[in-house]
């Protein structure tokens, strides 16, 4: 057996480890022996040394060899066996809540025992509760490690012995025939950021030396974690790369139209285009007259004018006699779109279809046919488009809206439905959200990106002001003066609770709160629990001006404009990200009044939600807001991990790891030109079979 087919076979292989364990290292992911050497600890306990006990600290972990100086059981409050011991150079606590007689009676005045545990801060100094603990007869009795002891990611079932067994098993084999894991990083790399081979990163990683310190071992100062971390990145990326490089293997339908029609779309519009819409639909007819399926990302600001761009690329395959289906997260954003393009295509001979779960009986039933037999041309719709029972005649174009609300698995079920033979339907992802250089390197290298970074002309900036919750009347007075001169507003209601539940409950006090105080205002409410239908009609009157102001939850951050209304409230703004306050106050700002944005925040403000109010006081452009909330919140918690579109490592952390994105271009291209043959085996090595996701 050479040496990769030995840790490319199943951990069952391995000994002790039987089929229930199989089933449950499953659960991790661990399937092949290789598995176990990138299952990495997530932290390490330190039973190298003994400590004193007048050297510990709070939340770390220690051994400690001492002799019991008083043992007896308290029965205020919780029943406990309580001890304290002491190596005379300070005394300990030892808490139990479960124990025996037996124990008890062991644990006697005088008796010397070695414990390891957590130290915490007790009523009367440190104390360890529930350590593990041995009676000894003397010192020398204390059995010490020879390197930190790493902690492994467990699943229900499993023991950390049995894991630990197992990755030392791996481990031996390894060490055994390091060819099995060669080294797929050029030296010139290793050797510019004075990284470790891939065997020494692994081997100090699962087995650390003593005196090495565990926070340097979980943190990026540790170059072994650092060289890992890099090379998974590099990974992600060489594999988006590389199915952008795939991509260019399949047709797709060439959509163009003529001039005449070009104009008799553009007179359709009561706008003229920027100078930046109109660079970035160069880019678009430039893609879709080409015969290689287009995956194009348009990034622009909040009002910015990415629809109407997408409407332009729909024109180019409707002339071409294709069919586009866009899709949007939120019903609340398919219905916006719906009444835009059913504007923007009125002189067209086009059927518009509008498709979401809200559909039913014969409606659906007739919807269905019509986009099956070609005679719907525009087909909008929420999740609902890529059900079974839907299925296109010519899919041309997908236009995606909002996209990284979107899982993988549901892009990639649209696009197959367009997928016919050697041909795949072009792609537009649009996206409100700027994206920071360093995570669009990341999570979009495998999309060619244009940005509208123009404003339409006559946009005045929001004005936006922070004040305290205590102003509260004063707020709801400035509502009273507003409706008075015919303007209309928004109240926003956020809870930092995950939960609709609540938030909804709190807009419903709200709304039922300012109708009292606001005697003489019409007033709606809209939020995510709602049905579509009920959505539409308060949306529909706050729109018409049959309402002055709207309470809602954050369901509004995408897919409402109404001009007339200039003045938006939002509670508790501390609780949101900066991104997605920027989303929230560009609903307002798109007449050509002044138009301003109250973020009414509860005291006392923490440093960083006043830096981050601030900032949005000071400045509208979504590009330089989107780069400090990623200082100020960290890559992870910007995308959303929770978010099922987004990028997952086995060892990298966006959050941790951010300062090396940096290096990855240069590492990629440092690759492709030196070692192209170490392309597959990296992608494999870090992504498997998962790596169709990057067609999306």
């Amino acid at each position: 057996m050479n040496s990769q087919a030995m840790l490319n076979q199943a951990v069952a292989s391995l000994k002790g480890v039987g089929g229930q364990t199989v089933i449950r290292l499953e659960k991790l992911h661990i399937r092949r022996i290789r598995d176990l050497i990138f299952h990495l600890p997530i932290r390490y306990e330190d039973r190298t040394r003994i400590q004193p006990i007048h050297a510990l600290s709070a939340d770390t972990t220690a051994l400690v060899c001492a002799r019991v100086t008083s043992c007896s059981i308290s029965n205020r409050g919780r029943r406990m066996l309580l001890c304290q011991i002491s190596d005379d150079t300070g005394y300990l606590s030892l808490r139990f809540f479960h124990f025996s007689a037996a124990q008890h009676n062991h644990l006697s005045t005088g008796t010397l025992i070695s414990c390891f545990g957590e130290v915490k801060t007790g009523y009367s100094g440190y104390e360890m509760i529930h350590p593990e603990y041995k009676i000894i007869r003397d010192i020398n009795d204390c059995v010490t490690s020879d390197t930190l002891s790493a902690i492994y990611p467990l699943t229900e079932g499993l023991r950390q012995a049995n894991i630990r067994k197992a990755v030392q098993q791996a481990l031996a084999l390894y060490n055994t025939h390091p060819d099995a894991l060669p080294d797929l990083l050029p030296q010139q790399l290793l050797q510019h950021y004075h990284y470790p081979s891939l065997q020494d990163a692994l081997n100090s990683l699962h087995a650390p030396q003593p005196g090495m310190s565990v926070a340097i071992l979980l943190n990026t100062p540790n170059p072994a974690l650092k060289r890992l971390a890099f090379e998974e990145f590099i990974a992600h990326q060489l594999s988006q790369l590389h199915h952008k490089a795939t991509e260019k293997h399949w047709q797709a339908p060439l959509l163009t139209c003529s001039s005449q029609q070009t104009e008799q779309f553009l007179s359709n519009l009561s706008f003229s285009l920027t100078q930046a819409q109109q660079k970035v639909i160069a880019d678009i007819k430039s893609d879709c007259a080409s015969n290689s399926p287009m995956l194009r990302l348009i990034q622009g600001d909040v009002g910015s004018g990415k629809t109407v761009v997408s409407a332009y690329a729909a024109l180019l395959a409707l002339s071409s006699h294709y069919q586009v289906a866009i899709m949007a997260p939120t019903e609340l954003l398919a219905e916006q779109h719906l009444r835009n393009f059913s504007l923007w295509f009125q002189k067209f001979n086009t059927n518009i279809a509008y498709l979401t779960g809200q559909l039913k009986g014969k409606k659906r039933e007739q919807t269905l046919q019509n986009i099956a037999s070609g005679n719907a041309g525009i087909i909008i719709g929420t999740h609902a488009l890529f059900q079974d029972a839907v299925n296109f005649a010519r899919l041309g174009l997908i236009i995606i809206d909002e996209q990284h609300r979107f899982g993988v698995n549901q892009r990639l079920a649209l696009r197959d439905k367009g997928q016919q033979k050697q041909t795949k339907p072009h792609q537009l992802i649009m996206t409100a959200t700027p994206i920071p250089r360093t995570l669009a390197m990341l999570n979009y290298a495998d999309l060619d990106i244009s940005i509208i970074d123009e404003l339409p002309p006559g946009r005045i900036p929001v004005i936006t002001r922070a004040m305290p919750s205590d102003r509260r009347p004063e707020i709801i007075a400035k509502i009273s003066d507003w409706v008075k001169q015919g303007r209309q507003a928004y109240w926003v209601c956020t809870l930092i609770e995950e939960s609709e539940v609540l938030q909804c409950e709190a807009a419903e006090n709200t709304a039922n709160l300012l109708t009292q105080m606001l005697a003489n205002v019409r007033i709606g409410l809209v939020h995510g629990r709602m049905k579509a239908s009920e959505k539409e009609r308060i949306m529909q009157a706050f729109k018409q001006h049959e309402l002055d102001l709207l309470v809602a939850t954050t369901v509004i951050e995408v897919g409402v404009d109404v001009p007339n209304a200039g003045l938006m409230i939002i509670e508790n703004p501390e609780r949101l990200g900066l991104s997605q306050l920027h989303q929230l106050r560009g609903r307002v700002g798109r007449g050509t009044d002044d138009s301003f944005c109250l973020l009414m925040y509860q005291p006392p403000l923490s440093n960083t939600s006043r830096e981050r109010l601030n900032i949005l006081r000071e400045t509208s452009d979504g590009f330089i807001i989107a780069e400090k909330d990623l200082e100020l919140r960290g890559p992870g918690e910007m995308m959303g991990t929770r978010q099922t579109g987004q990028i997952h490592f086995k060892i990298a952390d966006l959050e941790r790891d951010a300062a090396l994105l940096e290096q990855v271009p240069a590492a990629v291209r440092i690759i492709q030109k030196t070692c192209p043959e170490n392309i597959q085996p990296l992608i494999e090595r870090w992504l498997g079979t998962s790596t169709q996701y990057a067609e999306v």
